[in-house]
């Protein structure tokens, strides 16, 4: 149902915005080759629905983009991990990524301004006595991440006593927290909403260790490609087509980022 919520917010964009974007300079060589590759990895940004069917913003925005530009076909280049994303993007195997916004991240690709935002946090077992952001760095207390997540740099970057324990995709990191392994799971909100109803008695705590933002990745020589996606953001943001799509998916915690 929210895959079919998320394609009636695409075409009321679609609609509302009639296509001026096939003769856009700026994307002639997609528009040349047919296809729009999108690189993703496993997100509150993107999941499988139960017939394998690609969901979640980054394919909503890329079938507006796609349409947009009179594109026929969108190809979802999936990888495990956020990394490999933008190694896809700098070898040009993939036109944009969808990823969390990190300064050692943009040292690689450039990004457009955020379009939405959330929060790193904690997601801790039943009768945990760590009730706060500032109750996990302690010493003696392990903490569960998800290696090369933005959420992971930026733990690293902020705990001073508490150990990270890394996994390399998001159910092994989970299962160190379930198996008693860690006692905290660190990433962004919506995610740890999900994995928390596998846990029952299990806490997503309300405060946060950082808010952070999402973007579409580019490769650096890319400089026009960036101003087209850009200004397409804007659009979906100010339209209100892109907080439909949010809702549409039904991302608990993930907010529009609104351009000041």
């Amino acid at each position: 149902m929210r895959s079919i919520f998320s394609l009636l917010a695409c075409l009321a964009f679609v609609l509302a915005n009639p296509s001026r974007a096939a003769a856009d300079p700026r994307m002639a060589d997609i528009v040349k080759a047919g296809k729009l590759r999108i690189g993703v990895f496993p997100s509150f940004q993107f999941s499988r629905g139960t017939a394998g069917e690609p969901r979640g913003l980054a394919p909503d925005i890329a079938n507006v983009m796609s349409k947009r530009l009179g594109i026929a076909e969108v190809v979802v280049v999936e990888h495990p991990t956020p990394p490999q994303v933008i190694v896809c993007v700098k070898s040009g195997d993939c036109d944009m990524g969808f990823m969390l916004i990190d300064p050692t991240r943009a040292a690689e690709v450039n990004f457009t301004p955020a379009f939405v935002r959330s929060d790193f946090t904690y997601l801790v077992p039943p009768g945990s006595p760590l009730h706060s952001a500032a109750d996990v760095d302690r010493p003696g207390v392990r903490v569960a991440a998800v290696r090369g997540h933005a959420s992971t740099i930026a733990l690293v970057r902020l705990l001073k006593q508490a150990q990270p324990v890394y996994a390399e995709t998001y159910d092994p990191t989970f299962e160190l927290l379930r198996s008693g392994n860690a006692e905290a799971f660190a990433s962004i909100r919506e995610m740890l909403i999900q994995y928390s109803a596998q846990l029952p008695g299990s806490r997503v705590l309300d405060d946060s260790y950082q808010t952070n933002l999402a973007g579409i990745a580019v490769a650096k020589e890319k400089a026009e490609r960036l101003g087209y996606v850009s200004e397409l953001l804007e659009e979906l943001k100010r339209s209100g087509s892109l907080k439909k799509m949010v809702d549409a998916n039904g991302l608990r915690g993930v907010e529009v980022a609104m351009s000041r």
